[in-house]
């Protein structure tokens, strides 16, 4: 009797065949276990074992290097706190305006203060200058120790002091911060050097030595000040003389046009001739009033000419100098001005005449003091401004005088001279104008400085200080 069905025994049949395909995939399995086994695996768990161990020694060889240069940065760095800058280009590239460390009122108040203070500092040298603590014996006694402490006090002292004579002889009033630094590194070093026996030099000593260079670079700084102060006023004085030269012959020559109309208008009244007299009473009435102008220039101080000028081959486009001068003839001004010491002539793009000259170019001054080309010292009348900025700023003053005005400046030596050699001149390096200057007028400065460049010269030249 059959158990199964037909259909249960093709059931049947299909599972053994899949049985069958399972047991063949097992044995391929097997022998694929079987070779992975063998030879093969022991050379990869041996490639295996020394990749990590190369990992491992990597990571320890990593950790060490990262260890050295933590302590390279941190020695670095300590070489850097002491480091001090000596080179004068970069303490040069560094300068701002300066500010006095203790401000007087001039330069022989500074000399006493110096000579007041070294009496201070020489006195402090015998008393308590350095101090040493020694307590231990030489050759079995303290006091041979002692002495040899204090001996080694005296040479350290010896040293501090030679490096403090060198600083004040060689401060400048840019390299005051550096020497300065220098000088409390040197006593920081015999406090190092004399650890052992505790040689130290004193606080009070170092800040009256520190004090001393202090007063050295402002003593030099007010000297050049009252150099500066000086010139300008032997400019002013000089500048006066002409003018009072001018006065004096244009007083001569109408004088003596006055006294011939005179002559002739005496003439003509005896001859009766109307006309002619009509004609040289009109001439001298104008010489008379000609006389008058004059004395009231003379008497008027303040009279004279506002001028702008340019000079675009020298300092290059929209940069003008903005002056005043009390000549006759104002343009004898601008000549001088353009002598050897640029390279180019003046462009005159203005002239104005004012019964009160000082406050007008004063007013001007304040107007475009963010545009100075010099900011440090005000007799350097050059601003980053084009003629018709000043042009307005005059009309906004409400001065109305205006004798001369053109906008573009002619410069004809300029332009004549090799402009094959401008277009291919390299440019050197120009300073940055100051944040409050615009970015036309930083273009303007790179120009002046190409300029320059070209010419071969400084454009350096003496200001006329208002006059």
């Amino acid at each position: 009797m059959a158990l199964f069905g037909s259909k249960d025994n093709a059931e049947i049949t299909a599972l053994q065949q899949q049985l069958a395909a399972a047991h063949g995939t097992i044995a391929e399995l097997r022998g694929w276990v079987s070779q992975l086994r063998g030879t093969e695996t022991a050379v990869l768990e041996a490639e295996l074992r020394q990749l990590r161990s190369t990992v491992e020694q990597a990571k320890h060889e990593h950790a060490a290097l990262t260890s050295s240069q933590q302590q390279v940065r941190a020695e670095l760095d300590a070489w850097r706190a002491q480091l001090v800058e000596t080179r004068e280009l970069a303490l040069l590239q560094e300068v701002g305006i300066y500010e006095y460390a203790h401000p007087l009122d001039d330069a022989l108040a500074y000399k006493d203060a110096l000579t007041a203070l070294k009496q201070e500092i020489k006195a402090a040298a015998k008393d308590d200058a350095v101090t040493c603590q020694v307590d231990w014996a030489v050759n079995g006694s303290v006091k041979e120790g002692q002495k040899l402490g204090r001996d080694m006090a005296k040479l350290m002292l010896r040293a501090y002091n030679a490096e403090a004579d060198n600083a004040v002889r060689v401060v400048k009033p840019h390299t005051r911060e550096a020497v300065k630094k220098r000088l409390t590194t040197t006593r920081d070093t015999i406090s190092k050097l004399g650890v052992l026996m505790r040689i130290a030099v004193s606080a009070e000593y170092h800040r009256l030595r520190l004090k001393e260079i202090d007063l050295t670079a402002d003593y030099l700084m007010k000297v050049e000040v009252e150099r500066e102060q000086a010139r300008a006023e032997r400019d002013r004085l000089r500048e006066e003389a002409k003018v009072m030269k001018e006065i004096e012959r244009e007083r001569a020559r109408l004088a003596k046009e006055r006294a011939h109309y005179a002559a002739v208008v005496g003439k003509l009244q005896a001859n009766g001739d109307t006309d002619a007299l009509a004609r040289a009473q009109e001439q001298l009435a104008s010489i008379d009033n000609a006389i008058d102008g004059v004395e009231q220039r003379a008497a008027n101080v303040r009279a004279g000419y506002v001028y702008v000028i340019s000079n675009i081959g020298a300092f290059g486009p929209d940069v003008v100098k903005i002056g005043m001068t009390r000549r006759l003839d104002p343009m004898d001004r601008v000549r001088e001005l353009g002598d050897a010491s640029v390279p180019f002539r003046f462009d005159t793009h203005a002239l104005f005449f004012s019964d009160d000259a000082v406050a007008l170019e004063t007013a001007l001054h304040q107007r475009l003091a963010h545009r100075r080309v010099n900011l440090v010292n005000p007799r350097r009348e050059f601003f980053y401004a084009t003629p018709a900025e000043v042009k307005e700023l005059l009309v906004s003053l409400g001065n109305d005088h205006i004798l001369e005005y053109n906008d573009t400046a002619d410069a004809v030596e300029w332009r004549a001279s090799s402009p094959g050699r401008r277009s291919t001149a390299t440019p050197g390096d120009a300073a940055t104008p100051g944040d409050a200057v615009p970015p036309a007028h930083r273009e303007a400065a790179l120009a002046s400085a190409r300029a320059n460049t070209d010419a071969g010269g400084d454009g350096d030249l003496s200001d006329d200080g208002g006059e």
